[in-house]
C-alpha cells in the first residue's frame, strides 16, 4: 500500500480508502454483516487505514457495522471518517446530538475525519447561519472530532467560497475522468490543494459505469491502442491517482475479488506515472463515453426514497446500459423484471413518477430526474412487460 500525507497535519493515509456505502448483501436484501466485517478487516490487514461511512448509508446500518468491524484491535490501525446529515439539522444543538449518536454507533470516543455531508452553496449558507463553525470548533476542542471537512455536490463557484469559509483540513469531491469539469472538477481539486486541504475522492469509477470488465466495443478499441494493457478499473483508478493533489481515493468495495484488484492497483499507482500518450487515450475514452451515455447518474441513491416508489437509480442504470452497451431486448427484460414488485415487494417503474420534484433537490448530479424518467418510461416500458415478468419469474404459471 502507498500512503500520502494530509498537508495540514502530516497524517499519512492509504491512497485507497474503503467506502462503506455499498457493503455486501444477502439474497433477501439484508446486509451480510459477517462478510462485511471480514472484507473491512481484510482491507485493513493489507494496508488500508482510511474508512468512510455516513449517517444514512445502508439505511443507517453502515456506521454500526463499521464499529463492530473495528473491534479486536482494528480501531487503533485506522482513521474513521463519517458525516453530519446536514439536511436533517434545523438547530445548532442538533449537530451535537447527531455527532454524539454517531460516536455511540461507531463505538468510539473520537471521529478522526468528520465531514458536513453533501454540501453545496445553499446548504452551506443555511448551516453557517445555524452556527456550524462554532459546532466544529467545539467538537475539535473537546476531542470528539479530529479533523473537519466537507463533502461537496454543487457547482465550482460555490466550492471555492466554501473552501475559503472555514479552516478545513480536508474535503471530499467526486472526481474521475468523466467529471473533469463537473462539480468541483479539476479546477476545484487544484484550488483545494493550493489552500492546503487534503482531497479525498469519491466515485472514481463513476458508480462502476467506467470499470466494467467488458466495456462498450468503441471504448475497448481505445484501450487496445495502449502499449501497456490495463483493465478499465485500472485505467480509471490510475488516472485519479496520477494527480498529486489527491490524497485518498474511496472505492465502494463489496466483492472480495474487487478488493484484491483495488489493492493490487494501489500498490503500483504513483502521481505523474501515466505517459502523455496514455493520458490522451483516457481523454479519448471520456469523450466517447459521454457520447454513449444518456444519463449522468452514478447510482449514489441520494434521490431516494421516492414518494412514488420509483427506483430511480435502477431505472437510470438499465437505461444507460441499454444505450451504452447496446443490450437492447435484454435491457427491457431486465427493466420489466428487476423493477417489478415481484422481486422488491412493490414496483419501481419510471412511469410511477408524478413529477413532485422532491428528487431534484437531492441529486448531486443535478439531473432533471422527472424529465429523464419520462424518457425512460417511453423507451423501456413495453406493452408486454407483464409477459416478460411472467416468463422469467413465473414460468409455470397458468
Amino acid at each position: 500500500m502507498r500512503y500520502r500525507k494530509v498537508p495540514k497535519t502530516g497524517d499519512e493515509l492509504s491512497i485507497l480508502g474503503f467506502g462503506c456505502m455499498r457493503l455486501p448483501a444477502r439474497k433477501d436484501g439484508t446486509i451480510d454483516e459477517e462478510r462485511s466485517i471480514a472484507q473491512i478487516r481484510y482491507a485493513i490487514d493489507h494496508g488500508v487505514n482510511y474508512l468512510d461511512t455516513a449517517w444514512n448509508y445502508l439505511g443507517g446500518q453502515s456506521e454500526r457495522i463499521l464499529g463492530r468491524a473495528l473491534r479486536d484491535g482494528y480501531r487503533e490501525k485506522v482513521r474513521i471518517a463519517t458525516k453530519l446529515p446536514q439536511w436533517k439539522v434545523t438547530r445548532r444543538e442538533e449537530m451535537d446530538q447527531y455527532l454524539n449518536e454517531q460516536l455511540e454507533k461507531l463505538g468510539v470516543d473520537r471521529i478522526d475525519y468528520y465531514l458536513l455531508h453533501a454540501i453545496e452553496g445553499n446548504s452551506w449558507d443555511r448551516l453557517a447561519a445555524l452556527g456550524v463553525a462554532d459546532f466544529l470548533d467545539q467538537a475539535a476542542a473537546d476531542g470528539r472530532i479530529g479533523n473537519a471537512g466537507f463533502s461537496f455536490h454543487g457547482v465550482a463557484e460555490d466550492f471555492k467560497r466554501i473552501v475559503d469559509a472555514y479552516p478545513w483540513v480536508f474535503c471530499l469531491i467526486q472526481y474521475n475522468y468523466l467529471d473533469q469539469e463537473n462539480q468541483a472538477g479539476t479546477a476545484g481539486l487544484k484550488y483545494a490543494a493550493s489552500r492546503g486541504l487534503g482531497v479525498m475522492v469519491m466515485e472514481p469509477l463513476r458508480g462502476g459505469n467506467i470499470s466494467r470488465p467488458a466495456p462498450p466495443p468503441a471504448i475497448q478499441e481505445i484501450w487496445d491502442l495502449a502499449e501497456t494493457r490495463r483493465t478499465p478499473v485500472e485505467w480509471a483508478l490510475r488516472w485519479v491517482w496520477d494527480h498529486p493533489e489527491v490524497t485518498v481515493v474511496l472505492s465502494g468495495l463489496n466483492e472480495e475479488a474487487h478488493i484484491q484488484e483495488n489493492l493490487g492497483i494501489a500498490e503500483e499507482a504513483r502521481p505523474g506515472a501515466l505517459t502523455a500518450a496514455e493520458l490522451a487515450l483516457v481523454d479519448q475514452a471520456a469523450k466517447k463515453y459521454k457520447a454513449l451515455m444518456k444519463v449522468a447518474c452514478t447510482g449514489c441513491g441520494y434521490c431516494m426514497p421516492c414518494p412514488s416508489n420509483v427506483r430511480i437509480p435502477g431505472c437510470f442504470e438499465i437505461y444507460n446500459n441499454m444505450h451504452t452497451f447496446n443490450t437492447g431486448e435484454m435491457a427491457t427484460f431486465q427493466y420489466a423484471v428487476l423493477l417489478s414488485g415481484d422481486l422488491t415487494g412493490r414496483p419501481g417503474y419510471a412511469s410511477q413518477c408524478v413529477e413532485c420534484g422532491e428528487c431534484l433537490e437531492k441529486c448531486p448530479q443535478h439531473i432533471e430526474i422527472p424529465e429523464v424518467l419520462a424518457q425512460v418510461a417511453t423507451e423501456m416500458e413495453t406493452d408486454d412487460m407483464a409477459d416478460k415478468v411472467k416468463m422469467v419469474l413465473k414460468p409455470n404459471a397458468e
